[in-house]
């Protein structure tokens, strides 16, 4: 039986978005928690951590970004950004009814967090960034860049197991395969005509493969500083990450030296929130948050 109840919800140009809804274990006056996922990724990636959260009294609410998941595609290449993303992401509170929450972004989810700062900000009680800033590595970027939007398509899980574990081994070196293989289930679904495809339009690489998503702005630096300000933030960085290295981790503490930060060992881009690093971290974090 299902932890969560489906939720579909209607873009300002009129897309059906998707979202899974955690109720909270037992009654409380808690915030709730917004996750948003990554850029190839889909609310499924939540679906450890989001029951975790729910048994300590939140509603959770773990969103198809759009062009992923259950979600709509945009019918413009253009409309695969973060600005638009984070528009989608005021839909979804307006529509649930919420007006304040606890927001965790890994990778994009992290940039559309920031980026909502300067959209709504009064939206965002506190935030965990998760493995990401307004400082990227081009190295990251180019490793990313190099799969992402290519179509896979597979003919058994195996495959599929396999394609996962080959894009993600580094980051990962010491999954095993069953831990592979739920990765790829998250990541897969059967189409029509019976193959695996991944579960994302393609063209929301675009951005990336086109150089157009620059490993740094003048706006990201500003969303950061809005996000940081005057709330709790705690940023989540894997130990051997490709995409948030200490330069850039280091960037963010001196802009805000009230950041909240933790680094889970042996996990590149991005941690999966339920290593025990992770878990303690946003545990105590949480419990700053009303």
């Amino acid at each position: 039986m299902s932890d969560y109840k489906d939720v579909y919800f209607t873009s300002k140009d009129g897309l059906r978005l998707y979202a899974r809804d955690y109720a909270a274990a037992q009654p409380s006056s808690k915030l709730p928690v917004i996750c948003i996922h990554g850029l190839t990724r889909n609310s499924a990636d939540f679906n450890e951590l989001a029951p975790l959260l729910a048994q300590q009294g939140r509603r959770v609410i773990a969103v198809d970004v759009r062009g992923r998941g259950r979600s709509q595609r945009a019918d413009k290449v253009a409309h695969y950004h973060p600005w638009v993303y984070a528009n989608d992401i005021v839909s979804l509170a307006e529509q649930l009814g919420i007006n304040r929450a606890v927001f965790i972004g890994t990778s994009m989810g992290g940039l559309i967090t920031m980026t909502l700062a300067l959209r709504k900000s009064k939206l965002i009680a506190a935030a965990v960034l998760n493995d990401v800033g307004p400082k990227l590595s081009q190295k990251g970027l180019d490793r990313i860049a190099g799969y992402a939007g290519d179509g896979m398509h597979c003919a058994n899980w195996e495959q599929a197991r396999n394609y996962i574990k080959y894009i993600n081994q580094s980051a990962f070196p010491h999954n095993t395969d069953e831990e592979w293989d739920k990765w790829a289930r998250r990541a897969f679904a059967e189409n029509a005509q019976g193959e695996l495809e991944l579960q994302y339009d393609p063209l929301i690489a675009t951005p990336l493969k086109t150089g157009k998503l620059k490993a740094t702005s003048w706006l990201a630096r500003w969303a950061f500083k809005r996000l940081s300000r005057n709330r709790p933030c705690l940023l989540v960085r894997g130990s051997i990450s490709d995409l948030l290295e200490d330069e850039q981790a280091n960037y963010m503490k001196q802009v805000c030296p009230q950041l909240q930060y933790v680094e889970v060992p042996q996990i590149g881009h991005a941690p999966m929130l339920t290593e025990p690093e992770a878990q303690q971290a946003l545990q105590n974090f949480l419990q700053q948050v009303e």
